[in-house]
């Protein structure tokens, strides 16, 4: 691909992949967040209990996360073009099939399996970006544009969800179907075919993609009942996730051709970007639940009037690209995340002792600023999961990244679904006691998130990334996490 212009900007050819690519993800976003402004219709309409309802969300996060690893893998084994276009294809059937559930586990079925065709498209993507824009300004310029249309994306959903539940929820998921028609045909015709990657004696690890997803879906699981199940299912059902996860660390070590080599693990960046990402989407997903829930069921407000109060939120989509590339440039990766993170648990801190009969004006403050902490948060943690990694093993990279943004927003949907629950709904104090005690779920994972990322404002000296076994030239030097 073609570097940079004279002027210092993205080339035309490549501005024409990266809105293919932003597409994409913007279509990933607005999906998520027209659904969440329609679950409660989604549950008036099936009859939906509230754990049955959160997984209607944590399906689609649960498919995505535990096959995130698998799809990575697979675009650097397949070709990452090959993959981002056949799984958009998936994901645009199953989206639009999800309009036709009568039932709850219809739903959650074909969610799921959305979720999964965005498991293998999503790393897919990225490592296009990552492989195809030179490592420095200008990778990092496309990661802020691709991570503020994702903003975009769930901005614009909030209002669409609203004005399309309020026609009819099905239309939640058909609309989606236009929108992904339109990317699937300009990836088609923008997004240049590359060469076939040399797969001679390489294999994709099925026994440690089917470890990892059921561990995943366990642990999940396994917190959701927490609060209504007996406490012997809840510690059986964690305890089988704990089992499956290290079947998966042993079949990695094991393999010839592992899904995650363990070794990665070693860069420390990597491994804060993806713990404070996982803590962090916990947080976020974790809250817009709550607040949905609690503006429409308790509060009574339409979906539209929902959709309005929540737009604060997509304010990210202007700052992600405009701001955040200034801060990054002048204090550092680590720095603007650690301001992020701490701004998302004050947003939290904010909210905890809601009121019954809050007015807008007093849930402003924590929704601006949760819009803030995702515009400072989200774009540089996608530079630092994924910089220093060889091109190889980039597929790996963001499919590790993705893995614990979604795997973190179930557990956190898990967590503050197993809090509110807790309280009983039998009345409207109840409700309102459970919905404090759901709070305390993401304002937790936002401080630990920003403890976590705090060891990254170390400075360190320019250390050699943990190679895989094979000819040391295919691995470059990591720089020292700013």
């Amino acid at each position: 691909m073609s570097t940079l212009n004279a002027s210092g900007g993205l080339g035309t050819r490549k501005w024409g992949i990266l809105l293919v690519l932003c597409g994409a993800i913007f279509l990933e976003g607005i999906d998520v967040a027209m659904l969440n402004v329609a679950l409660p219709s989604i549950r008036t309409d099936l009859g939906l209990s509230t754990g049955e309802l959160q997984w209607v969300m944590s399906a689609y996060v649960l498919g995505y996360g535990g096959f995130m690893l698998l799809g990575g893998r697979a675009a650097d084994l397949y070709g990452r073009r090959r993959m981002f276009v056949l799984w958009l294809a998936v994901f645009l059937l199953f989206s639009g099939l999800g309009g036709f559930a009568t039932e709850g586990w219809t739903l959650i079925l074909a969610r799921f399996i959305t979720g999964v065709a965005a498991a293998f498209m999503t790393p897919a993507g990225l490592s296009i970006i990552t492989t195809g824009f030179a490592e420095g300004p200008e990778r990092n310029k496309a990661l802020l544009v691709y991570s503020g249309t994702a903003a975009g994306g769930f901005t614009i959903g909030l209002v669409a969800g609203g004005l399309l539940t309020a026609v009819g929820w099905r239309w939640v998921f058909f609309a989606p179907v236009v929108l992904s028609a339109l990317v699937l045909v300009a990836a088609l015709v923008l997004v240049p075919r590359s060469a076939r990657p040399k797969r001679t004696g390489k294999r994709v690890d099925a026994p440690g993609a089917l470890t990892i997803t059921a561990a995943l879906l366990l642990i999940v699981l396994g917190v959701e009942r927490a609060s209504h199940a007996a406490p012997a299912v809840t510690a059986a059902t964690l305890l089988g996730g704990l089992v499956f996860l290290t079947a998966f660390v042993v079949i990695e070590r094991r393999t010839a051709e592992p899904l995650v080599r363990l070794s990665i693990l070693r860069h420390g960046p990597l491994v804060r970007a993806n713990l404070s990402a996982l803590l962090f989407a916990a947080g976020f997903f974790g809250f817009q639940f709550l607040v949905v829930l609690y503006l429409q069921e308790l509060r009574g407000w339409s979906t539209l009037q929902t959709s309005f109060a929540m737009l604060v939120v997509g304010v990210d989509a202007v700052l992600s690209p405009t701001l955040t590339p200034r801060l990054v440039t002048r204090f550092g990766n680590a720095r603007v995340i650690l301001g992020g993170l701490l701004l998302a648990a004050l947003a939290y801190g904010l909210f905890l002792p809601l009121g019954a009969d809050w007015s807008y004006a007093t849930m402003f403050p924590s929704l601006i600023l949760l819009g803030l902490s995702f515009s400072l948060a989200y774009g540089p943690l996608t530079i630092v999961a994924t910089e220093g990694i060889a091109e190889e093993e980039q597929g790996l990279a963001g499919g590790l990244l993705y893995t614990a943004f979604q795997f973190g927003a179930a557990l956190g949907l898990s967590a503050v679904t197993a809090g509110t629950a807790a309280s009983g709904a039998a009345t409207p104090a109840a409700q309102l006691d459970g919905y404090r005690d759901g709070l305390l779920v993401p304002f937790a994972a936002a401080a630990l998130a920003a403890v976590i990322s705090a060891f990254g404002l170390r400075t360190r000296p320019r250390t050699t990334a943990p190679a895989p076994a094979g000819p040391p030239a295919e691995h470059a030097d990591v720089p020292a996490a700013r």
